[in-house]
């Protein structure tokens, strides 16, 4: 469809901005699908107050207190109908089996290194890493160090995303994934006269007993399996003269959200008039999580490694204030943080306003 022009405008998406003026993308469908650009006199994070719950909200990880035992014991912060964003953390080794009848979960590994024993055999974890575990398999932790973690629970089966035009290979080449394989003997865990074996369904949990410990798989062979894989591994695709959409950096979808993972790389050095920051937008079709794992967020100010910003569909994000200026004076981002886009809005639980930090909807002034 060409699209309608009116007005005081740049035909290049993200390009020459005109003076005085600031760029708004309304789109549909996550960026794919109709879009229009507002070119505006005054950003439109420029209010003076918010009242009411539709505000942008920002979350200290950094301030959960506990350990759990098993991710039985997973403290869920947000959720709607097709998934669940929790943390889990451990720091010693588990001494029963988990199975999850829910959904698949898949961890961000935010601190730590260790290995977590599955079905299929045992996979070791490091920082950065995501594992993938399908539903229904029996995983068991064991943690070398203390280990946090933020888990996505899916109702539905993680898939990657079509590659299209960039080919099979891009953002990873699938064969960088690293699948378990069995070991001898299956589980390492001590010998005992029966051991137990939680099973998570519906939110709740049965546990089932045996003589034997329940991994036990000599092999296995198919198209399904938990996997690894660390953010390192990914390469981010860019354009030197041209912002590209968070949509680029999609790592993973699911039945009404995906996972985005946003990595170190260039910025737009290749055209002075080029946006090098996020631009205004508002998404009004998915909510939007992001959790700051390490590095310089710079079009976030306040923000620092294991927070979490929420912005809810309907009300405008982009960057804070004097972000775009300070994104002259650098050629790379320095930042890993995990995207989560809903379709459906996503609910704070009552222990999420434990850690809100309530004034975040004020950085932009």
């Amino acid at each position: 469809m060409i699209p309608y022009i009116k007005g005081k405008i740049t035909k290049q998406a993200h390009v020459d901005i005109p003076e005085g003026c600031v760029e708004e993308e309304m789109g549909r469908e996550g960026f794919f699908g109709r879009y229009a650009h507002l070119f505006r006199s005054e950003p439109p994070t420029n209010w003076t107050r918010i009242e009411g719950p539709l505000r942008p909200h920002a979350y200290d990880f950094n301030k959960v207190s506990g350990i759990m035992e098993s991710p039985k014991n997973r403290l869920t912060y947000f959720e709607n109908r097709d998934l669940k964003i929790s943390f889990f953390s451990i720091t010693s080794e588990m001494n029963s089996f988990f199975r999850n009848a829910d959904g698949d979960d898949l961890y961000f590994v935010h601190r730590g290194r260790g290995e977590v024993e599955t079905d299929f055999g045992p996979l070791s974890y490091e920082e950065g890493d995501y594992l993938l575990i399908p539903r229904g398999t029996v995983v068991r932790f064991l943690p070398r160090t203390a280990t946090m973690t933020l888990l996505i629970e899916s109702s539905s089966e993680f898939k990657f995303p079509e590659k299209g035009l960039l080919g099979h290979h891009a953002l990873f080449d699938p064969a960088v994934l690293t699948v378990p394989e069995p070991s001898t003997p299956p589980s390492r865990i001590a010998k005992a006269s029966e051991y137990r074996l939680d099973i998570q369904r519906v939110g709740e949990i049965t546990s089932v007993y045996y003589p034997n410990p329940p991994i036990n798989a000599l092999g296995w062979k198919g198209t399904l399996s938990p996997w690894k894989l660390n953010v390192r591994e990914i390469r981010p695709i860019s354009c030197e003269r041209y912002h590209l959409p968070p949509s680029a950096h999609t790592t993973l979808v699911a039945k009404n959200f995906v996972i985005c993972s946003f990595l170190p790389r260039p910025l737009e050095t290749g055209d002075p008039g080029a946006l090098r920051v996020p631009f205004y937008h508002s998404n009004i079709d998915y909510d939007e999580v992001i959790f700051y794992h390490s590095g310089e967020f710079f079009s976030r100010s306040t923000i620092s490694e294991g927070m979490l910003t929420f912005h809810p569909q309907g009300i405008h994000h982009g960057p804070h204030p004097n972000a775009v200026e300070r994104s002259h004076s650098v050629e790379r981002t320095n930042e890993i943080a995990v995207m989560i886009d809903t379709r459906y809005p996503l609910h704070p639980t009552q222990i999420a306003s434990k850690i809100e930090i309530q004034d975040y909807w004020n950085s932009w002034k």
